[in-house]
């Protein structure tokens, strides 16, 4: 008898898509480099800038003039930062740099470097549901603001930040506009023109293709510096050598992710609210985090007091159900999530919330089979925990 399989942390890498890897093992034999000039190489040019443009239509941009390759989107918020750093080391007069405290470890970790090398960074707090705090980030945005960084939502929480609006409030102070939307993108909408931003990074992993690919939107005419330099590829933005088989698979990936866009919504907000409302029904005392309508369709972050998120990931591995507890990109450490300890949920709390995010591949059977297993799972740690403060409540 096979063990029943069900994966919900889609937000922390997505399955490939078996027509992207159709068109990789297609791509194959498109070895050659595509900066030769012999016909191997036009060719692989051409699947690049086919590729290219496959990305470019996702986000909304004009073509792919703006749109360099990177291996992933930790490599391209560094890079923004780098350029950063180094407009800043020319003028100190204009340096500062305004993120949020909920940004992926790779944008905190960024800005904390920029700040040991003397440069004024701001976290901007977020309201209870992970939202940015408008006025904070207005009183803080001066003459001397070289960049505001907001991801486009969060991967912990699922969260929806108002982009739009804070590019505006930004170019009021000629501040450069960057959004992390590694997350948002293939999820929901989302335009560089109409959000009118400089700079976005994606990554193909988030959109059901190959991982170690990546990409980083530039607007014509903002700065650019390459964080790895050598050779003249991606117009000197990014050396190496092109990474054929993993474009590819992006350009397909980008392709079937705008094509899947408006029924991805409407069956991962279905999904979402049947899982919500069946969890919230059979087990007392949950906490739902993150924004109860800007919210990524897929994102799903519960919070169940007295009930260790360790221990509930492990019992629901046993029953053969992946999920994530704090931030899959800090598994490992003992501190509780950033994201949610920002958003004022207290360190228990933070400790004991799991997040089930769905994707294309989940079905009813799948949310319904989470709903079954999870209420005991629940109850059984909760009369285990000697912190439980639930105790003769239940």
């Amino acid at each position: 008898m096979s063990k029943t399989f069900v994966y919900m942390d889609y937000n922390a890498t997505t399955p490939l898509r078996s027509e992207v890897k159709d068109r990789m093992v297609e791509a194959l034999d498109v070895y050659a480099n595509a900066s030769s000039m012999h016909e191997s190489g036009r060719r692989a040019r051409a699947e690049i800038e086919e590729a290219r443009a496959s990305v470019a239509r996702l986000i909304g941009a004009k073509d792919g003039s703006g749109l360099f390759f990177t291996s992933g989107g930790s490599e391209s918020n560094n890079t923004v930062f780098m350029t950063m750093y180094q407009l800043g080391r020319k003028n100190p007069a204009r340096r500062k740099i305004i993120t949020t405290a909920i940004e992926h470890p790779c944008v905190m970790n960024a800005a904390a470097y920029l700040a040991e090398e003397g440069f004024p960074v701001v976290y901007l707090p977020v309201d209870s549901y992970g939202r940015v705090d408008m006025d904070t980030l207005e009183k803080e945005l001066s003459p001397d603001t070289l960049l505001v960084s907001v991801m486009a939502a969060n991967n912990e929480i699922g969260t929806i930040e108002d982009i739009k609006t804070i590019t505006r409030m930004a170019k009021k102070v000629k501040a450069f506009m960057h959004s992390d939307a590694t997350q948002a993108v293939g999820k929901i909408p989302l335009s560089v023109e109409d959000l009118g931003l400089d700079y976005l990074t994606l990554s193909c992993h988030k959109i059901y293709g190959p991982k170690g690919i990546g990409a980083l939107y530039v607007r014509p005419g903002s700065p650019i510096q390459p964080l790895i330099r050598g050779g003249h590829q991606e117009n000197g933005v990014r050396a190496g050598t092109y990474n054929n088989l993993g474009i590819i698979g992006f350009g397909k990936a980008a392709e079937l992710a705008l094509a899947d866009l408006p029924d991805f919504g409407k069956k991962l907000t279905s999904l979402r609210s049947r899982l919500k409302e069946g969890l919230m029904a059979k087990i007392p005392h949950v906490r739902v985090n993150g924004h109860p309508e800007a919210v990524l369709p897929n994102t799903l972050n519960l919070s169940f007091p007295g009930a260790e998120g360790e221990a509930i990931l492990l019992s629901l591995d046993l029953e053969g159900i992946q999920v994530s507890t704090g931030s899959a990109c800090a598994s490992g450490s003992l501190e509780p999530s950033h994201v949610l300890l920002a958003t004022g949920l207290g360190p228990e709390l933070a400790h004991g919330s799991i997040r089930f995010s769905l994707g294309r591949n989940s079905t009813e059977a799948d949310v319904d089979y989470v709903i079954e297993k999870m209420p005991p799972i629940i109850q059984r740690l909760r009369r285990m925990s000697t912190v439980n403060p639930l105790l003769g409540q239940e």
